[in-house]
Protein backbone atom coordinates (compact mmCIF):
# COMPACT_ATOMS: atom_id res chain seq x y z
CA UNK A 1 0.00 0.00 0.00
CA UNK A 2 1.58 3.08 -1.08
CA UNK A 3 1.54 6.30 1.52
CA UNK A 4 -1.11 8.05 -0.24
CA UNK A 5 -3.70 4.95 0.31
CA UNK A 6 -2.21 4.43 3.97
CA UNK A 7 -3.16 8.24 4.33
CA UNK A 8 -6.74 7.62 2.64
CA UNK A 9 -7.89 4.48 5.40
CA UNK A 10 -6.46 6.95 8.28
CA UNK A 11 -8.38 10.12 7.12
CA UNK A 12 -11.76 7.80 6.91
CA UNK A 13 -11.18 5.83 10.46
CA UNK A 14 -11.22 8.96 11.89
CA UNK A 15 -13.91 10.46 9.56
CA UNK A 16 -16.40 7.05 10.65
CA UNK A 17 -14.98 7.32 14.51
CA UNK A 18 -16.66 10.93 14.62
CA UNK A 19 -19.56 10.27 12.75
CA UNK A 20 -20.24 7.33 15.34
CA UNK A 21 -19.49 9.53 18.02
CA UNK A 22 -21.94 12.10 17.31
CA UNK A 23 -24.71 9.23 16.58
CA UNK A 24 -24.22 7.18 19.67
CA UNK A 25 -24.39 10.88 21.65
CA UNK A 26 -27.51 11.87 20.26
CA UNK A 27 -29.49 7.91 20.65
CA UNK A 28 -27.77 7.71 24.22
CA UNK A 29 -26.06 4.22 23.11
CA UNK A 30 -25.36 2.21 26.73
CA UNK A 31 -21.94 2.87 27.86
CA UNK A 32 -20.90 -0.44 26.86
CA UNK A 33 -21.04 0.09 23.30
CA UNK A 34 -18.11 2.80 23.60
CA UNK A 35 -15.45 0.56 24.01
CA UNK A 36 -16.17 -1.72 21.30
CA UNK A 37 -16.70 0.94 19.15
CA UNK A 38 -13.08 2.03 20.25
CA UNK A 39 -11.51 -1.50 19.48
CA UNK A 40 -13.33 -1.48 16.00
CA UNK A 41 -11.76 1.99 14.94
CA UNK A 42 -8.28 0.74 15.64
CA UNK A 43 -8.76 -3.13 14.26
CA UNK A 44 -10.42 -2.25 11.00
CA UNK A 45 -7.26 0.24 9.96
CA UNK A 46 -5.03 -2.50 10.61
CA UNK A 47 -6.46 -5.21 9.04
CA UNK A 48 -7.02 -3.17 5.81
CA UNK A 49 -2.84 -2.65 6.06
CA UNK A 50 -2.30 -6.16 6.66
CA UNK A 51 -4.59 -7.37 3.84
CA UNK A 52 -3.12 -4.43 0.90
CA UNK A 53 0.27 -5.91 2.32
CA UNK A 54 -0.44 -9.66 1.46
CA UNK A 55 -1.94 -8.86 -2.31
CA UNK A 56 1.10 -6.43 -3.12
CA UNK A 57 3.48 -9.33 -2.82
CA UNK A 58 7.56 -8.63 -2.59
CA UNK A 59 8.52 -5.13 -4.99
CA UNK A 60 9.73 -6.19 -8.19
CA UNK A 61 13.59 -6.05 -8.11
CA UNK A 62 14.58 -3.39 -11.03
CA UNK A 63 11.69 -0.94 -9.41
CA UNK A 64 13.66 -1.41 -6.26
CA UNK A 65 17.28 -0.76 -8.14
CA UNK A 66 15.68 2.56 -9.52
CA UNK A 67 14.72 3.25 -5.65
CA UNK A 68 18.12 2.90 -4.22
CA UNK A 69 19.68 3.97 -7.50
CA UNK A 70 21.40 6.59 -7.88
CA UNK A 71 20.34 9.01 -11.01
CA UNK A 72 21.68 8.84 -14.24
CA UNK A 73 24.60 11.11 -14.98
CA UNK A 74 24.97 12.01 -18.48
CA UNK A 75 28.33 13.60 -19.93
CA UNK A 76 29.15 15.21 -23.13
CA UNK A 77 32.16 15.89 -25.42
CA UNK A 78 32.65 18.21 -28.67
CA UNK A 79 34.33 16.60 -31.78
CA UNK A 80 35.32 18.72 -34.51
CA UNK A 81 36.27 18.84 -38.01
CA UNK A 82 36.60 15.22 -38.72
CA UNK A 83 37.09 13.72 -42.01
CA UNK A 84 34.58 11.16 -43.24
CA UNK A 85 34.70 9.48 -46.45
CA UNK A 86 32.27 10.03 -49.25
CA UNK A 87 30.96 7.71 -52.15
CA UNK A 88 33.62 9.62 -54.48
CA UNK A 89 37.53 8.75 -53.95
CA UNK A 90 39.51 11.84 -52.46
CA UNK A 91 36.47 13.92 -51.69
CA UNK A 92 35.81 13.88 -47.59
CA UNK A 93 32.82 15.27 -45.64
CA UNK A 94 34.03 17.57 -42.80
CA UNK A 95 32.35 16.18 -39.73
CA UNK A 96 31.72 17.76 -36.12
CA UNK A 97 28.95 17.48 -33.48
CA UNK A 98 28.46 17.85 -29.72
CA UNK A 99 28.41 13.78 -28.48
CA UNK A 100 26.61 13.18 -25.31
CA UNK A 101 26.34 9.80 -23.75
CA UNK A 102 25.60 8.03 -20.44
CA UNK A 103 27.09 4.70 -18.52
CA UNK A 104 25.08 1.51 -19.12
CA UNK A 105 27.11 -0.16 -15.75
CA UNK A 106 29.34 1.80 -13.30
CA UNK A 107 32.75 0.63 -14.19
CA UNK A 108 33.90 0.81 -10.28
CA UNK A 109 35.16 -2.80 -10.23
CA UNK A 110 35.55 -3.05 -14.35
CA UNK A 111 38.52 -2.08 -15.92
CA UNK A 112 39.14 1.52 -16.51
CA UNK A 113 37.33 3.15 -19.44
CA UNK A 114 37.45 6.57 -21.28
CA UNK A 115 33.71 7.03 -22.25
CA UNK A 116 34.41 9.91 -23.85
CA UNK A 117 36.53 8.53 -26.01
CA UNK A 118 34.08 5.09 -26.49
CA UNK A 119 31.33 7.72 -27.03
CA UNK A 120 32.81 9.20 -30.49
CA UNK A 121 34.21 6.25 -31.96
CA UNK A 122 30.50 5.33 -31.69
CA UNK A 123 29.15 8.05 -33.10
CA UNK A 124 31.58 8.65 -35.83
CA UNK A 125 31.49 4.91 -36.65
CA UNK A 126 27.72 5.06 -37.36
CA UNK A 127 28.17 8.30 -39.16
CA UNK A 128 31.22 7.32 -41.41
CA UNK A 129 28.75 4.40 -42.47
CA UNK A 130 26.17 6.53 -43.97
CA UNK A 131 28.38 9.51 -45.28
CA UNK A 132 30.44 6.63 -47.15
CA UNK A 133 27.52 6.08 -49.34
CA UNK A 134 26.46 9.34 -50.34
CA UNK A 135 28.00 11.91 -52.83
CA UNK A 136 29.94 14.63 -51.57
CA UNK A 137 27.77 17.08 -54.04
CA UNK A 138 24.45 16.64 -51.07
CA UNK A 139 26.05 17.50 -47.70
CA UNK A 140 23.26 19.71 -46.60
CA UNK A 141 21.05 17.25 -47.14
CA UNK A 142 23.62 14.40 -45.38
CA UNK A 143 23.60 16.75 -42.51
CA UNK A 144 20.08 16.29 -41.88
CA UNK A 145 20.07 12.60 -42.05
CA UNK A 146 22.98 12.37 -39.71
CA UNK A 147 20.93 14.62 -37.57
CA UNK A 148 17.83 12.00 -37.68
CA UNK A 149 20.42 9.23 -37.32
CA UNK A 150 22.46 10.05 -34.28
CA UNK A 151 19.68 11.74 -32.61
CA UNK A 152 18.65 9.27 -30.70
CA UNK A 153 20.88 7.18 -27.71
CA UNK A 154 22.19 3.61 -29.12
CA UNK A 155 24.91 1.06 -27.67
CA UNK A 156 28.89 0.92 -28.19
CA UNK A 157 30.51 -1.89 -29.58
CA UNK A 158 31.40 -2.55 -26.24
CA UNK A 159 28.33 -2.16 -24.41
CA UNK A 160 29.57 -0.06 -21.64
CA UNK A 161 27.60 2.90 -22.45
CA UNK A 162 25.17 4.88 -24.82
CA UNK A 163 25.56 7.59 -27.34
CA UNK A 164 24.15 10.00 -29.43
CA UNK A 165 25.24 13.46 -30.87
CA UNK A 166 23.52 16.86 -31.09
CA UNK A 167 24.72 20.13 -33.15
CA UNK A 168 26.05 18.44 -36.15
CA UNK A 169 27.85 19.83 -38.40
CA UNK A 170 28.75 18.93 -41.99
CA UNK A 171 30.68 20.11 -44.61
CA UNK A 172 33.52 20.04 -47.57
CA UNK A 173 36.27 21.57 -48.24
CA UNK A 174 36.25 25.14 -49.80
CA UNK A 175 39.28 23.70 -52.44
CA UNK A 176 36.80 20.15 -53.00
CA UNK A 177 33.13 22.53 -53.46
CA UNK A 178 34.77 24.76 -55.70
CA UNK A 179 36.21 21.67 -57.77
CA UNK A 180 32.44 19.96 -57.50
CA UNK A 181 31.46 23.91 -58.58
CA UNK A 182 33.63 23.59 -61.91
CA UNK A 183 32.61 20.12 -62.40
CA UNK A 184 28.90 20.81 -62.92
CA UNK A 185 29.43 24.11 -64.89
CA UNK A 186 31.35 21.47 -67.25
CA UNK A 187 28.75 18.96 -67.31
CA UNK A 188 26.34 21.55 -67.83
CA UNK A 189 27.75 23.25 -70.82
CA UNK A 190 28.78 19.81 -72.18
CA UNK A 191 24.47 19.29 -71.92
CA UNK A 192 23.99 22.03 -74.27
CA UNK A 193 26.74 21.73 -76.11
CA UNK A 194 25.42 17.75 -76.86
CA UNK A 195 21.69 19.41 -78.04
CA UNK A 196 23.37 22.11 -80.33
CA UNK A 197 25.38 19.41 -82.04
CA UNK A 198 22.70 17.01 -82.35
CA UNK A 199 20.67 20.02 -83.25
CA UNK A 200 23.10 21.12 -86.21
CA UNK A 201 23.21 17.58 -87.40
CA UNK A 202 19.46 17.01 -87.60
CA UNK A 203 19.42 20.57 -89.29
CA UNK A 204 22.11 19.34 -91.75
CA UNK A 205 20.26 16.11 -92.33
CA UNK A 206 17.24 17.81 -93.01
CA UNK A 207 18.55 20.02 -95.32
CA UNK A 208 20.93 17.54 -97.03
CA UNK A 209 18.38 14.50 -97.34
CA UNK A 210 15.22 16.42 -97.74
CA UNK A 211 14.76 20.07 -98.79
CA UNK A 212 17.98 19.88 -100.86
CA UNK A 213 17.36 16.80 -102.31
CA UNK A 214 16.91 18.16 -105.55
CA UNK A 215 15.54 21.01 -106.96
CA UNK A 216 11.89 19.76 -106.97
CA UNK A 217 11.83 19.17 -103.31
CA UNK A 218 13.52 22.75 -103.04
CA UNK A 219 11.37 24.48 -104.48
CA UNK A 220 8.41 22.67 -102.86
CA UNK A 221 9.78 23.86 -99.77
CA UNK A 222 11.05 27.29 -100.56
CA UNK A 223 7.08 27.53 -101.89
CA UNK A 224 5.80 26.44 -98.25
CA UNK A 225 8.00 29.26 -96.84
CA UNK A 226 6.45 31.79 -98.87
CA UNK A 227 2.97 30.55 -99.78
CA UNK A 228 1.55 34.07 -100.45
CA UNK A 229 4.34 34.84 -103.09
CA UNK A 230 3.99 32.21 -106.09
CA UNK A 231 5.83 34.48 -108.32
CA UNK A 232 8.82 34.95 -106.06
CA UNK A 233 9.39 31.40 -106.00
CA UNK A 234 8.72 31.29 -109.58
CA UNK A 235 11.65 34.23 -109.71
CA UNK A 236 13.96 32.40 -107.45
CA UNK A 237 14.12 29.25 -109.24
CA UNK A 238 17.60 29.67 -111.02
CA UNK A 239 18.61 30.38 -107.80
CA UNK A 240 17.40 27.42 -106.06
CA UNK A 241 18.94 25.38 -108.76
CA UNK A 242 21.98 26.91 -108.45
CA UNK A 243 21.96 25.85 -104.83
CA UNK A 244 20.39 22.56 -104.87
CA UNK A 245 23.12 21.57 -107.37
CA UNK A 246 26.04 22.92 -105.02
CA UNK A 247 24.76 21.43 -102.11
CA UNK A 248 24.77 18.01 -104.28
CA UNK A 249 27.75 18.63 -106.26
CA UNK A 250 25.81 18.54 -109.63
CA UNK A 251 25.31 19.77 -112.68
CA UNK A 252 21.99 22.43 -113.04
CA UNK A 253 19.14 20.30 -114.81
CA UNK A 254 19.48 20.71 -118.53
CA UNK A 255 15.36 21.82 -118.18
CA UNK A 256 16.87 25.01 -116.05
CA UNK A 257 19.62 26.31 -117.31
CA UNK A 258 17.83 28.15 -119.83
CA UNK A 259 16.63 30.06 -117.09
CA UNK A 260 19.87 31.38 -115.87
CA UNK A 261 20.94 33.92 -118.23
CA UNK A 262 17.36 35.00 -118.39
CA UNK A 263 17.31 36.49 -114.59
CA UNK A 264 16.57 40.57 -114.87
CA UNK A 265 20.08 42.58 -114.04
CA UNK A 266 18.74 43.27 -110.90
CA UNK A 267 18.53 39.68 -110.02
CA UNK A 268 21.66 38.26 -110.85
CA UNK A 269 25.45 40.29 -110.59
CA UNK A 270 26.54 41.15 -113.68
CA UNK A 271 29.45 38.92 -113.33
CA UNK A 272 27.35 35.77 -113.16
CA UNK A 273 25.23 36.93 -116.25
CA UNK A 274 28.55 37.10 -118.02
CA UNK A 275 30.19 33.77 -116.29
CA UNK A 276 26.45 32.23 -118.08
CA UNK A 277 27.55 33.85 -121.14
CA UNK A 278 30.68 31.49 -121.71
CA UNK A 279 30.79 28.90 -124.27
CA UNK A 280 28.94 25.55 -123.34
CA UNK A 281 32.31 23.77 -122.86
CA UNK A 282 33.03 25.52 -119.49
CA UNK A 283 32.84 23.17 -116.78
CA UNK A 284 31.91 24.96 -113.70
CA UNK A 285 32.24 23.58 -110.46
CA UNK A 286 30.26 23.30 -107.36
CA UNK A 287 32.42 26.21 -105.76
CA UNK A 288 31.34 28.35 -109.17
CA UNK A 289 27.74 27.85 -108.61
CA UNK A 290 27.65 28.34 -105.19
CA UNK A 291 29.49 31.66 -105.86
CA UNK A 292 27.59 32.67 -108.17
CA UNK A 293 24.66 32.38 -106.07
CA UNK A 294 25.99 34.39 -103.42
CA UNK A 295 26.61 37.43 -106.13
CA UNK A 296 22.88 37.33 -107.30
CA UNK A 297 21.92 37.32 -103.01
CA UNK A 298 24.14 40.34 -102.90
CA UNK A 299 26.60 38.57 -100.40
CA UNK A 300 29.90 40.06 -101.83
CA UNK A 301 33.38 39.32 -101.41
CA UNK A 302 34.36 39.61 -97.63
CA UNK A 303 30.57 39.33 -96.58
CA UNK A 304 30.72 36.70 -93.45
CA UNK A 305 27.47 35.32 -94.62
CA UNK A 306 29.46 33.45 -97.90
CA UNK A 307 31.70 31.96 -95.69
CA UNK A 308 29.02 30.69 -93.06
CA UNK A 309 26.62 29.30 -95.07
CA UNK A 310 29.42 27.76 -97.43
CA UNK A 311 30.41 26.05 -94.42
CA UNK A 312 27.28 24.70 -93.68
CA UNK A 313 26.49 23.17 -97.28
CA UNK A 314 30.01 21.88 -97.04
CA UNK A 315 28.82 19.80 -93.99
CA UNK A 316 25.74 19.23 -96.03
CA UNK A 317 27.91 17.61 -99.00
CA UNK A 318 30.39 15.51 -96.60
CA UNK A 319 27.28 13.40 -95.57
CA UNK A 320 27.19 12.45 -98.87
CA UNK A 321 31.03 11.40 -98.85
CA UNK A 322 32.13 13.86 -101.16
CA UNK A 323 35.08 15.13 -99.43
CA UNK A 324 36.32 16.73 -102.11
CA UNK A 325 33.69 19.02 -103.01
CA UNK A 326 33.21 19.94 -99.35
CA UNK A 327 37.01 20.59 -99.26
CA UNK A 328 36.80 22.75 -102.36
CA UNK A 329 34.52 25.00 -100.80
CA UNK A 330 35.99 25.32 -97.91
CA UNK A 331 39.02 26.65 -98.95
CA UNK A 332 37.06 28.98 -101.61
CA UNK A 333 34.90 30.68 -99.22
CA UNK A 334 37.03 30.08 -95.75
CA UNK A 335 40.40 30.11 -96.80
CA UNK A 336 43.04 29.36 -93.68
CA UNK A 337 45.23 32.54 -92.61
CA UNK A 338 47.62 32.16 -95.25
CA UNK A 339 45.50 31.97 -97.93
CA UNK A 340 45.02 35.32 -99.90
CA UNK A 341 41.97 35.99 -102.38
CA UNK A 342 44.95 36.87 -105.28
CA UNK A 343 45.26 32.97 -105.63
CA UNK A 344 42.00 31.67 -104.32
CA UNK A 345 40.33 28.83 -106.83
CA UNK A 346 38.51 30.51 -109.74
CA UNK A 347 36.84 28.99 -112.27
CA UNK A 348 37.66 25.55 -114.44
CA UNK A 349 37.31 25.29 -118.14
CA UNK A 350 38.81 22.82 -120.51
CA UNK A 351 38.81 25.87 -123.11
CA UNK A 352 40.17 28.69 -120.53
CA UNK A 353 38.95 30.73 -117.71
CA UNK A 354 35.69 32.19 -117.92
CA UNK A 355 37.20 35.85 -118.43
CA UNK A 356 39.48 34.63 -121.25
CA UNK A 357 36.42 32.70 -123.06
CA UNK A 358 34.38 35.39 -122.62
CA UNK A 359 36.79 37.78 -124.03
CA UNK A 360 37.76 35.44 -127.10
Amino acid sequence: MTTARKTTTVFLTVLCGLLLTIVGLTQRWPTWTWPTLAALLLVIPATAFRIASLRRGSIPVSFEEQLTASPVERTECYVSQVALPSHWDDYSFVFSATVRWYLVEPSGNGPVLSPAGLAAEAVLNRARAITEKREPGRASLVQHELSGVLGHMHPDATGHLQAMAENISLTLLEQDQERLDRLAEVRKDKAVWEHQRKYEQSKRQYLGDDVLKDTGSAVVWWLAKNDEHVERTVADLPLIAQLTSAANDTDIPERLQNLVPQQPGERAAPELLEAHRAPATQEWTAADHLSGFFDAMGFTDGDVRRAMLAKQISDIIKTQDRHETAEGLRRRFDPPASFTPDNREGPRSTTGTPDETSGS
